[in-house]
């Protein structure tokens, strides 16, 4: 299994934990503490070893922070996270913050004490992070102090090691194009701009312009590793050699100079001399490193990661090798439901299913000879009260049967070396109230909107957003995450800049890959989330109209469930759509499967619907 189901919160310790912080206060000359879920890459999923927020306050969520002061401690998460911060923190020492609305550094400023010092881990905390605290504690007289060391990590004494994972090589035939050839583009725009270098601070940016993977983290291929792209065609990876085997490093010699870790402020200093001009995202760049440059002497010049928009505009093979990803995990998905919709009511688990899925993901690469190398995430397998919590993990403590009468939430994704994937699909265990498959029906109006959706040049993911959302809001309801976020090309299953919600800017650009998954929740009730994943297509003529449009792509085939619908809520168009989808998924996976069972299963489940 690549998802363990054990309990890792351990909410019990957070007052001592929180007790023994604050005693190093006084040496450290701070008031407060600022406790960020990334880790010195500034990823969403990190090794063990930098667990930090987990192991102060219990919350496993992928994002949130804390902030620790000589009174007061808050756990700041967005509104995925807020039931299960609930669940998993002590109440009696920990505050609920809201990360979106009211982050750190919003709250410093309006609830801060005056003359406020606030210690960072500098190399935990972007540049872009660093500059919104400094302005909140301007405002209240305080100050920042940019710590020497962190002291969470010397009260950690069993701190996991850091990780070795083997670094692989990402062939033409998945990349489509060779790593020389980003480099030299790359390299191109630096000397086009009068820069000298560009610092790759990124991992999964890392993994695309070199063509390789790792597996440092979980359920993200990327080797934890940072980079420096001279202007002049050369670069520099600061990648452990521990992780790279004979072939990889014949490879990697072609393109580069492979150095320690240890290495990176060195070279990075030394391009910084004589005031070279480094270009740097604060966004994605730490403080730390971003430190190292200006007291070189170098120039920094803030901008986008040269590599995030390439990254995220998917090219021909990549897109190709998403859609056949898609089909496998299509497959096994079939697999999966037909073996669950002969279950009995009341005779498996939450864990039960999630394994299942696994296994048939498993099973099904084997034998179409393209293996399942990791899921993409911790399985989200809700039944119940437990799918109404967004980002619910089930473990051997929280672990239920699925109940007749209610409604089973099951969100997964899997990496192959030749796409990543994403998945929802809600289902009835038995006959389910009519109130339940109205929302169900309503989120279904919202995902085929988006689905359908054509627009001109320059719509950004947060004028797409209302679309999802318009049937819910009717009803006087809504959801509290985005509509959809970016996924990457065998690399992370979030992925920038793209993402279709109310706070996304970014253009959405052909061939970027994105989830449409509205959803609607009710809390201590049931949850509701269908997600397929889709891409951006070229502009195409729309007949009488007067500009070309882009539109999506869907990329997911996978049986949604009909016993859900309720046909007379959906439009013409909807019930068009609907239909065409069910009978392009049985025409795309039918060859793919060969148990007359499972054929059987496929063939009912998406027989057309009528009013």
């Amino acid at each position: 299994m690549f998802q363990s189901f054990e309990v890792t919160s351990t909410p019990q310790f957070g007052r001592d934990r929180v007790s023994a912080l604050r005693t190093s206060f006084d040496a450290l000359d701070i008031d407060a503490f600022l406790v960020p879920r990334a880790d010195e890459f500034n990823g969403e999923y990190v090794p063990a070893c930098a667990e930090r927020l987990a192991w102060l306050t219990g919350f496993t969520g992928s994002a949130g922070m804390a902030l620790i002061t000589r009174s007061q401690a808050i756990v700041f998460v967005d509104g995925r996270y807020v039931t299960q911060l609930a669940e998993q923190v002590d109440g009696s020492v920990f505050a609920g913050g809201d990360l979106v609305n009211e982050p750190p550094h919003v709250w410093i400023g309006t609830n801060g004490s005056k003359g406020l010092r606030l210690g960072i881990d500098p190399w935990l905390h972007s540049g872009a992070e660093v500059r919104r605290l400094e302005k909140a504690l301007a405002g209240i007289g305080g100050s920042l102090v940019v710590l020497p060391h962190n002291p969470l990590d010397r009260l950690w004494t069993d701190r996991p090691p850091e990780p070795l994972g083997a670094v692989a090589i990402q062939n033409i035939g998945q990349a489509g194009v060779l790593a020389t050839d980003k480099i030299a583009t790359i390299a191109a725009d630096l000397a086009g701009r009068n820069l000298k270098a560009v610092l790759i601070a990124d991992p999964s940016s890392v993994a695309w312009i070199f063509n390789i993977r790792g597996a440092d983290v979980p359920h993200t291929p990327h080797p934890l590793a940072r980079a420096i792209v001279y202007a002049d065609g050369k670069a520099d990876l600061f990648l452990d050699k521990r992780k790279t085997g004979i072939e990889a490093e014949a490879y990697l010699a072609q393109m580069c100079t492979q150095l320690a870790p240890s290495a990176l402020a060195a070279r990075l200093a030394e391009v910084s001399r004589d005031g070279g001009r480094v270009l740097v995202d604060p966004d994605l760049t730490s403080y730390g490193l971003a430190d190292i440059v200006r007291k070189a002497g170098g120039d920094i010049v803030e901008g986008n990661d040269p590599a995030k928009l390439p990254r995220a505009v998917k090219n021909s093979v990549e897109i190709n090798g998403s859609a056949a990803a898609h089909l496998q995990d299509g497959a096994a998905m079939v697999e999966f439901l037909c073996w669950l919709a002969q279950v009995k009511p009341g005779s498996v688990t939450e864990i039960d299913v999630a394994q299942k899925l696994e296994a048939a993901r498993a099973q099904v690469g084997q034998n179409m000879q393209n293996p399942l190398k990791d899921i993409s995430f911790d399985t989200i397998s809700g039944a119940g009260e437990h799918a109404a919590i967004m980002h619910y993990r089930v473990t051997t403590e929280s672990n239920r049967k699925l109940e007749a009468g209610e409604l089973f939430l099951i969100d997964s994704g899997a990496q192959y070396i030749n796409g990543t994937t994403d998945i929802t699909r809600t289902v009835g265990i038995g006959t389910v109230s009519e109130e339940q498959r109205r929302f169900f029906t309503l989120v279904l109006k919202g995902m085929i909107q988006i689905s359908t959706a054509r627009f001109p040049k320059g719509t950004r993911g947060c004028d797409l957003d209302p679309l999802a959302r318009i049937a819910l809001w009717r009803a006087g309801v809504d959801f509290g995450h985005g509509t959809g976020h970016g996924v990457g090309s065998y690399l992370s299953v979030h992925e920038g800049p793209q993402r279709i919600s109310r706070l996304s800017t970014q253009e959405l650009l052909a061939g970027m890959i994105l989830s449409n998954e509205p959803g609607y929740y009710r809390p201590g009730a049931f949850g509701i989330r269908i997600e397929n994943l889709i891409y951006v297509r070229e502009p195409e003529a729309i007949e009488g109209g007067d500009i070309p449009m882009l539109g999506f792509e869907t990329l997911t085939f996978c049986p949604i469930d009909r016993s859900l619908v309720i046909p007379e809520l959906l439009t013409h168009d909807e019930l068009h759509w609907f239909n065409d989808y069910h009978k392009r998924t049985r025409e795309a996976l039918m060859p793919l499967i060969h148990d007359r069972e499972v054929r059987a299963w496929l063939e009912n489940a998406t027989l057309p619907l009528e009013y």
